[in-house]
């Protein structure tokens, strides 16, 4: 049973893969990418506006979609551009996996909250426990604006490694 299942998880993940990498291509070749970078670049907000827009985006694809799938679609898109603003891509793969941290409680398909539902006594809703979700989102978003504004915090590590 376990195997069974574990083979249908790993299809259903390279499906998912197949699924995001063709129409990666597809839009690649239609010149969406080079469309969106231009797009963001054009912006009139400064670099830091176009990392700002882009947690934002990530904020919000993660309330619908699991990280994979948000990797998988975003990526080929934001990377260019980060780099192209000389941005360190270690910096946008921690606020990446900042992202995915504020949306594995978000509501409305927060997985955490479904996990604690399976383990909490049957007087307690789902409602409640979305509803106690809300400062620990607070302080997961604080955290985030304090690596977008301050990115040593999340590069001091890193760049002591590297040296």
């Amino acid at each position: 049973k376990a195997a069974e299942d574990t083979a249908k998880v790993t299809v259903m993940l390279y499906w998912l893969f197949f699924g995001s990498s063709a129409l990666i291509g597809v839009y690649t070749l239609a010149g969406g990418t080079k469309l969106i970078q231009d797009a963001l670049a054009g912006l009139p907000v400064g670099p830091l506006g176009v990392v700002v827009l882009i947690q934002v985006v990530w904020i919000i694809l993660g309330c619908f979609i699991d990280w994979i799938g948000i990797l998988l679609l975003t990526a080929p898109i934001f990377v260019p551009v980060v780099l192209a603003l000389g941005f360190d891509p270690v910096w946008m793969g921690v606020l990446f996996c900042m992202n995915m941290q504020i949306s594995y409680i978000s509501p409305p398909f927060g997985p955490a909250a479904f996990y604690l539902k399976g383990v909490t006594p049957a007087g307690i809703t789902l409602g409640d426990i979305f509803g106690s979700i809300w400062p620990y989102m607070g302080l997961q978003v604080t955290a985030l604006g304090l690596v977008v504004a301050f990115p040593q915090i999340a590069l001091w590590l890193p760049n002591t490694m590297m040296k």
